[in-house]
């Protein structure tokens, strides 16, 4: 089931079947420094929400470690009460891999492995959402869970960029 959903040459976003969807690119940057954008709060929070979406992060707690959790905490105009993502850590391994839940639908969430592989200064982040049913990930498509890797992939390069220039 190849349905590529975006469509930036540097990101490719797959339906790889029926319950999983696979995001993947390459960064410019060592797997330790993207490892660290994905697990410390305070780089975290820099990258992850997509600007055009319109949303402001509120919070972001981050206890990137295994049984630990995260709570981020978002405000968007078109809702009056901010909305909760949470889960918790089933597995850490730095700089190469993070598995954890996304428990804010229920027991029915995805959980999602992302990895870190090292190329020549560069890695190769993939990440993948295993959804408990076919009916749970094409619901998160319709819903526009799944948009915005693109966007939000292009904002973790500029700040390793940034990370990279800071002294």
């Amino acid at each position: 089931m190849d349905a590529t959903r975006e469509s930036d040459t540097r990101t490719t976003v797959e339906r790889t079947s029926d319950r999983e969807l696979v995001v993947t690119r390459t960064f410019n940057g060592p797997a330790r420094i993207v490892f660290e954008a994905w697990s410390k709060a305070e780089l975290f929070r820099r990258w992850w929400v997509p600007k055009s979406f319109g949303m402001t992060l509120l919070s972001c707690e981050m206890d990137v470690r295994v049984g630990g959790s995260y709570r981020l905490v978002f405000r968007h105009p078109a809702s009056e009460q901010p909305m909760a993502f949470f889960g918790r850590y089933l597995e850490v391994v730095p700089p190469n891999r993070i598995v954890w839940t996304n428990d804010e639908g229920g027991e029915g969430g995805a959980v999602t492995t992302v990895t870190f592989e090292e190329r020549g200064g560069q890695t190769l982040a993939v990440l993948r959402d295993l959804y408990p049913s076919k009916e749970a990930l094409d619901e998160a498509m319709v819903s526009g869970a799944t948009s915005g890797f693109s966007e939000t992939f292009t904002q973790l390069d500029e700040l390793l960029v940034a990370l990279d220039a800071e002294p």
